[in-house]
């Protein structure tokens, strides 16, 4: 927990008046997932995982999605090396521990199938051949709102991988200012230091797969997770998929609270970032403006939370 902390600290130097959104990166890090960022350009999102990539010393990479990308550009390819008359892997950007990839709704359908072994399996397979990440290994992707000029919707697969989508909105004015005076003639990443390395990431993530969750919870995040199937707004609920990341990102979330359980509010905390981009509402439900957030909201307001609560 305390290792998790000193993260937080040191990406705050770079990321100004954002600590809800830090705390809910460093929970998915935490709970082996990926993270999608749908929000409008220059709010901070490259900076962002640029930090927290310095301060826990990974191996970062960044794709810059465009239509002309290829998937052989995230996952390698195979070389000929006519000295040994043999076939050479080349690594793709995908084969590190942090792959930001930057407006991720810009490619082709083909470059991002060639993404979803890399976030489920954190591995990459070419010419029959599967080649392993380095752990941890966490895709961060920016989105850009749908209707902007290029941008395409990702596929439902797709974007059930993502284990949240978060939005970091605009700062502040009072934040905006602080920006603005630490920006002058000096770049705040310079000043995030590294205070963890990819061993105490993978031992924080065994602690965070060691949190205990009782039948009362399981049943708990089922009941949620069966109330977005049968609801009468929403077209496709929440997946299997869905529900073990709820389970994982509570237990993420009883660890940075200090706790080896979890109990019913770390699933609340979690619940809406973890399902809002899984489900799609039917058309009656966009016709009413009702939003996925205000049916999920429902949701955990109509499902009764079991009585496990917090050991003083």
């Amino acid at each position: 927990m305390k290792q998790a902390a000193n993260i937080i600290r040191e990406v705050k130097k770079a990321v100004i008046g954002k600590d809800d959104i830090l705390i809910k990166v460093m929970e998915v890090i935490l709970a082996g997932g990926n993270i999608l960022i749908e929000d409008i350009p220059g709010v901070g999102k490259t900076t962002m995982a640029l930090a927290f990539s310095k301060a826990m010393q990974l191996d970062c990479r960044r794709v810059q999605f465009t239509p002309d990308v290829m998937p052989s550009d995230i996952t390698g390819f195979s070389m000929y090396n006519k000295a040994t008359g043999q076939f050479e892997y080349k690594q793709g950007a995908g084969i590190c521990n942090l792959l930001l990839a930057d407006e991720i709704n810009r490619t082709s359908s083909k470059t991002q199938s060639a993404l979803l072994e890399l976030m489920e399996e954190h591995a990459v397979t070419v010419d029959g051949i599967t080649h392993k990440c380095p752990q941890p290994h966490i895709v961060i992707a920016t989105q850009n709102h749908i209707g902007s000029a290029g941008a395409l919707p990702l596929p439902e697969s797709q974007m059930d991988r993502f284990t949240v989508r978060l939005t970091m909105g605009y700062p502040s004015m009072e934040n905006e200012i602080t920006m603005l005076r630490d920006r002058q003639g000096a770049n705040p990443l310079d000043y995030v230091e590294p205070v963890a390395t990819e061993y105490d990431i993978m031992d924080m993530k065994a602690q965070v797969e060691n949190v205990y969750r009782n039948d009362e919870i399981l049943e708990y995040i089922a009941a949620l997770v069966n109330e977005t199937r049968h609801n009468s707004f929403i077209k496709l609920g929440v997946s299997p998929r869905g529900s073990l990341a709820i389970s994982n990102m509570a237990a993420a979330n009883a660890f940075l609270h200090k706790r080896d359980y979890v109990i019913p509010d770390d699933v609340a905390r979690v619940f809406v970032d973890v399902c809002a981009h899984r489900i799609i509402m039917n058309p009656q439900a966009r016709m009413s403006n009702i939003s996925a957030d205000d049916i999920l909201g429902d949701i955990l307001n109509a499902v009764s939370q079991p009585s496990i609560r917090s050991k003083k």
